[in-house]
């Protein structure tokens, strides 16, 4: 297996853009960089960093913005973290070489697989007791479509999960990928400057 190796400015891109994502009131509910750092963690970053950075990061502004709103961190909680390791596993699953619109499309995969599994869990678990979550396929349905009542609908939680990790995934690909070219074209040159001249052989003289 080939080596990954991390680029610095790619990780730090991520790092920002994710870090404004989670700004409280800068988006919308749900519309976060946190599934493409997650997948793209996965894709590009070696075994360990890619466990560590996105999870060590998601915690640090979990509890970060526990205490901003001045929230205990609750145990329910875990179940989001579930679903990065899901998105880091599809990431490693996938390769960095493959075309972008498949990378896009892992990305949105895993936006798919993050909002199955964390309200699939919201149902299973039911931390704030509502009673309109039973424990039957009704109830599982009702937990990925419209959710309880009282609360904006889950089908738009799973649309602004979709469009944030495409729209991220992209970006955080498609800088990769110009990182990737660029640092190609760089060592290229420098093996051209490196080669030999071709040196003409003296003539013999009489």
């Amino acid at each position: 297996m080939v080596q990954k190796k991390v680029n610095k400015w790619l990780v730090v891109l991520m790092l920002i853009v994710f870090a404004g994502t989670r700004w409280p009131g800068l988006m919308p509910m749900n519309f976060s960089a946190a599934y493409a750092l997650a997948f793209c963690a996965g894709l590009y970053f070696p075994p360990k960093l890619a466990w560590l950075i996105p999870l060590g990061t998601l915690a640090v502004t979990d509890l970060a913005l526990n205490a901003y709103y001045g929230y205990w961190p609750q145990w329910y909680q875990l179940s989001n973290y579930l679903g990065y390791a899901s998105l880091i596993g599809l990431g490693q699953w996938m390769s960095k070489k493959d075309h972008w619109s498949k990378l896009i499309g892992g990305g949105l995969v895993g936006a798919c697989l993050f909002y199955l599994i964390t309200n699939t869990m919201a149902w299973l678990l039911n931390p704030f007791e509502n009673k309109e979550y039973t424990r039957d396929l009704s109830g599982w349905l009702l937990a990925l479509t419209t959710g309880t009542s009282g609360l904006p609908p889950t089908w738009m939680f799973l649309r602004n999960t979709l469009i944030s990790g495409g729209l991220f995934t992209g970006l955080f690909v498609g800088a990769a990928k110009w990182i990737e070219a660029r640092e190609t074209a760089a060592e290229e040159e420098s093996d051209t400057e490196n080669e030999p001249e071709d040196i003409e052989p003296e003539k013999a003289t009489v």
